[in-house]
């Protein structure tokens, strides 16, 4: 039974679609953990979770209480689906700067734990049963939006914008923003301003989230010639854009009180949520003045309170009508 070593990126298992692992001229099967861990890898779990709490709390705001509970199951195991067919061909073609970023080349591609042709199967198998989950048994409007997302990230973000632009995030982020659409459609079967305002807010949310992690590793980015923002501009630069996008985002986040008719919880969350988020955010720009040492500029506290503060933000959208 082969098992992988984590202490050797640079192994050359490769698993097929059936489940063989070559290594050098031997011929092995793999165990069923490998197989099944570095499948789980390519989804990126962690992405998984994110867009999912930006779904399900939406359906609740929408059905102005407690959704259906099949509809709930359907549309998150669709949108779960849809979301790690996705990361699959993100990591399918990125395996090449994937192998030279320390924040990456742990993934099974990069480790050469799975054939790019066994992960391209893959990831066309969850995208397909996606789409059939969500037009069988909730809705085509949700099921065409899971498709458009899944689409626009793939060849929008990963394969046009990633390696050419600076404002690839900015605008490669949108596929992010699709969830808060999804969540709505599933219940009410047709758009509304309430879902397009949390969609702004994931996509004003995105940039400062997603530039401070690439602060921390603007390193690896400049290796492999991706011009992020940090990789581009000065620190401070960076900073400054992302307090500007932090200040856009809470004022969208408000938007949502006098347009949607939220209770007292949304609104109350979201002030003092987004004022927690701007003072970290000025934090973060006068930190970055006058210098590019990461020790000092800390750019990773802010990412992680950046995830906690989409997370109780939408857990009040969730909340709020179960409170009216």
């Amino acid at each position: 039974m082969t098992t992988v070593d984590p202490e050797r990126p640079a192994t050359r298992l490769v698993v097929g679609v059936n489940g063989v692992v070559e290594q050098g001229d031997v011929l092995e099967r793999a165990s069923l953990r490998d197989v099944v861990m570095a499948y789980v890898g390519l989804t990126k779990p962690r992405v998984i979770e994110l867009l999912l709490l930006t779904t399900v709390p939406v359906m609740f705001f929408a059905a102005g209480g407690v959704p259906d509970l099949p509809l709930v199951v359907a549309t998150v195991l669709g949108g779960a689906l849809s979301a790690g067919s996705a990361s699959v061909f993100n990591c399918v073609y990125d395996r090449d700067i994937d192998e030279q970023m320390r924040r990456t080349r742990r993934r099974a591609l990069p480790r050469h734990i799975i054939s790019p042709r066994a992960a391209l199967v893959f990831g066309f198998v969850l995208g397909i049963l996606s789409t059939v989950i969500l037009y069988a048994w909730v809705n085509p409007i949700s099921a065409g939006l899971s498709v458009a997302a899944n689409a626009f990230y793939v060849f929008g973000y990963t394969m046009l914008l990633k390696r050419r632009t600076a404002q690839n995030i900015v605008w490669g982020g949108i596929a992010g923003c699709f969830p808060a659409l999804i969540g709505w459609t599933a219940v009410t079967g047709e758009l509304a301003w309430a879902p397009v305002i949390l969609f702004g807010v994931v996509f004003f949310w995105t940039p400062p989230h997603t530039w401070a992690l690439a602060l921390r590793y603007r390193e690896d980015y400049k290796q492999v010639d991706v011009p992020m923002l940090p990789v581009v501009r000065s620190a401070r630069a960076v900073a400054r854009q992302i307090v500007a996008y932090s200040w856009v985002m809470v004022a969208t986040s408000l938007l949502l009180w006098p347009v949607a008719g939220t209770g007292p919880v949304y609104p109350i969350a979201a002030a003092v949520l987004g004022a927690v988020f701007l003072v970290q955010a000025h934090q973060l720009e006068r930190r970055a003045r006058g210098t590019e040492d990461l020790s000092v500029i800390r750019p990773m506290h802010l990412f992680h309170s950046s995830n906690l503060y989409l997370s109780l933000l939408f857990v009040a959208v969730a909340i709020d009508p179960l409170l009216r």
